[in-house]
């Protein structure tokens, strides 16, 4: 089995040798339940696709749910709502906006920290490699905004909704990617990754602009002034990441009274988060080396090592590490069940209303239309190139898988036409016809594009073996 960093038996068969000094790890061990459910699912959640597997089937749950005979059930547990009255602090809100205002800055704050990770350690720290999925992504937002606005005009019932076919679902679109294996290059993998990221800043901005009502600035100020202080703090060198939690808390509660969405919070609090380790990984190294010289650690030691060694590590990249499998795993597939339950019985009505037809033909057509001609046009001036190994059709095919909209886009719609439920049901159900539809149109797409990549690699195979 392949090593889990985090459990010290992962990569071994039930042990009962001299390594353990009171048996193996229940993980490691032979019983029933570890060996044929335990193990199971936590090879299971190291698989790629497995966070998009897992929001899929809490969509069709909700989806059947929703369009069964327990459907007023479905209503009736979203809309319950929930009270926090703590002191000046007085909350009141539906189940569902719970999930959506709240849990939803989980996903929102680790897409801060990966879009950091990037910035300062990633692809979007190089210019030159950082170009074309940055132009791609412009362009795979901007012709299905215009696409939806041809068919709903600014000032027309669903003229708000423009935002809602611009977004790309990360989870889903490398969920497919990982389904077609080695047939897609790295390099093709990571220009549809940052696509994707560079997307969530295009959708992020989009939210916090366009999708902003009732501004209140003296909340807004607040909310800024907690962001200060979360500056000052890491300035002044205090770790406690308790300090930062309450402030953290604090930001999203100023922002939820202020009218800008909540869940930026997330994404603000995440930028602000260290790039670099605190600590140079030297120094962890040399304290190990004296630790372990008199072939003991005692408590003291103990403690200090494993400080040392955190924080040699980069506070980005350790909360990536701890909370993605929380928003993969459970944020996304609540947010999901929560939103994805809508009723079908108008779904004929999705392919003749403007608003249903210009989500689909934005995500379906106008994502790999925008991706590929502004890739087109930004190698042909010169600005960039493309991807080691990546041809043109592999480009149309990315851009088609870039179409599945799903999360943010189910997320905007909400934004987009609060109060008219209507048009928010409309919008939904486009949202999943058209990602099920660009995820089925991209991978034969790209089944095509590199249907001569099994023989390509026998050759090369050969020509190696004749070297």
């Amino acid at each position: 089995m392949p090593t889990d960093p985090h459990d010290p038996a992962a990569d071994t068969e039930p042990i009962h040798g001299e390594i353990w000094s009171t048996g193996p790890s229940y993980l490691a061990s032979d019983k029933p339940l570890a060996r044929l459910v335990a193990r199971p699912v936590r090879e299971f959640l190291r698989v790629e696709s497995a966070g998009s597997v897992l929001l899929l089937v809490a969509a069709v749950v909700a989806l059947v749910w929703a369009n069964s005979a327990w459907a007023s059930s479905y209503d009736d547990l979203w809309h319950t709502h929930l009270v926090l009255d703590v002191g000046p602090l007085h909350l009141d809100e539906s189940l569902q906006h719970w999930v959506n205002d709240a849990l939803m800055v989980i996903f929102f704050f680790v897409v801060g920290l990966e879009i950091k990770y990037e910035l300062v350690n990633g692809d979007l720290r190089d210019p030159r490699t950082a170009a074309l999925p940055i132009v791609a992504a412009v362009g795979g937002m901007a012709v299905p905004a215009g696409i939806y606005l041809a068919l709903n005009p600014p000032g027309s019932d669903g003229g708000a909704g423009w935002g809602i076919p611009m977004a790309t679902d990360i989870a889903f679109a490398v969920g497919v990617l990982g389904l077609l294996g080695r047939r897609i290059p790295s390099a093709a993998r990571l220009f549809l990754l940052t696509l994707a990221i560079v997307d969530d800043i295009g959708a992020i901005l989009v939210i916090a602009v366009f999708y902003t009502s009732d501004l209140s600035f003296g909340w807004l100020a607040i909310s800024l002034g907690l962001l200060a202080a979360m500056v000052v703090a890491r300035l002044l060198r205090i770790w406690s990441m308790g300090v930062y939690v309450v402030l953290g808390i604090g930001v999203w509660f100023a922002l939820l009274e202020s009218g800008v969405h909540a869940t930026l919070a997330g994404v603000a609090i995440g930028l602000l988060a260290p790039a670099t380790p605190l600590l140079k990984e030297e120094i962890a190294r040399e304290h190990a080396r004296e630790a372990l010289r008199d072939n003991r650690l005692d408590p003291d030691e103990l403690a200090k090592l494993r400080f040392l060694l955190k924080e040699s590590v980069s506070v980005v990249e350790r909360l990536i590490s701890s909370l993605h499998p929380l928003s993969a795993y459970f944020v996304l597939p609540v947010f999901a069940l929560a939103n994805a339950g809508v009723e079908l019985g108008a779904i004929g009505e999705v392919f003749t209303e403007p608003v249903g037809l210009g989500i689909m033909l934005g995500l379906v057509l106008g994502k790999p239309v925008g991706i590929l001609v502004s890739s087109f046009l930004a190698v042909r001036l010169g600005l960039a190139r493309l991807p080691e190994d990546t041809t043109w059709s592999m480009v149309v095919g990315l851009g088609a898988v870039a179409g599945i909209g799903f999360t943010v886009s189910i997320f905007i719609a909400g934004l987009s036409f609060p109060g008219v439920e209507l048009l928010t049901e409309e919008a939904k159900i486009a949202i999943l016809l058209a990602s099920v539809a660009a995820a089925a149109f991209g991978v034969l797409l790209l089944l095509l594009a590199t249907r001569r990549a099994p023989d390509q690699e026998r050759d090369q195979d050969r020509g190696s073996a004749d070297a």
